[in-house]
């Protein structure tokens, strides 16, 4: 399909950025919690393990029980006050309870209002990842532009590949939406 290299890596490269994108928000998403236990609200804790800040779930393992709390039973005992107080400085909102073997996070059930704050930070989040994509779209024409006065692209191909670059960022922002009404809909989901 693409018979030039350089458009070809322009293209492998807004593909590759567009997917990123996506899977960061995801990701971001995962860490939002929706009244149900989630282990990876933990992911982006972290705790001095012999020397190293490493996370959470690295050192412990890590169970649902009824499905509003998390148990945290790390491996080395010695670990149980510095894992409670990386909990306690981070800021998921949930007080960890310490009985001297494992840690409990209990997930209150969500309020109205909270959902809603939820819901305006999830579509704040997906309006975010809107703008890195569409950056990574000016980012691709710039270079397809670099081409076409450097006359390595004609007119007319430039025009190809310009609806080309606009249909690969147009899918993504609908994946965006997609992925952002799902979150929205667990969220308020009671």
């Amino acid at each position: 399909m693409l018979e030039n290299e350089q458009v070809e890596e322009i293209i492998l490269t807004l593909d590759d950025k567009l997917s990123k994108t996506i899977s960061v928000l995801e990701e971001d998403f995962s860490a939002i919690r929706a009244g149900r236990a989630n282990p990876h609200i933990l992911d982006k804790v972290m705790v001095d393990y012999y020397g190293a800040m490493t996370p959470v779930s690295q050192t412990s393992n890590i169970s649902v029980q009824e499905g509003r709390c998390l148990v945290i039973a790390p491996w080395d005992m010695s670990l149980l006050k510095g894992i409670e107080k990386a909990i306690q400085t981070s800021n998921i909102g949930i007080n960890p309870t310490n009985d001297g073997k494992v840690i409990r996070l209990v997930f209150p059930e969500l309020t109205e209002e909270r959902r809603k704050d939820l819901c305006k930070q999830i579509k704040r989040m997906g309006e975010d990842a809107k703008v890195a994509e569409r950056n990574i779209r000016r980012d691709a024409m710039d270079g397809l532009k670099k081409l076409k006065n450097d006359k390595t692209l004609s007119e007319d191909e430039y025009a190809a590949y310009e609806k080309d670059v606009e249909k690969m960022v147009s899918d993504a922002v609908a994946k965006i939406d997609g992925v952002v009404s799902a979150k929205e809909k667990e969220i308020l989901t009671i």
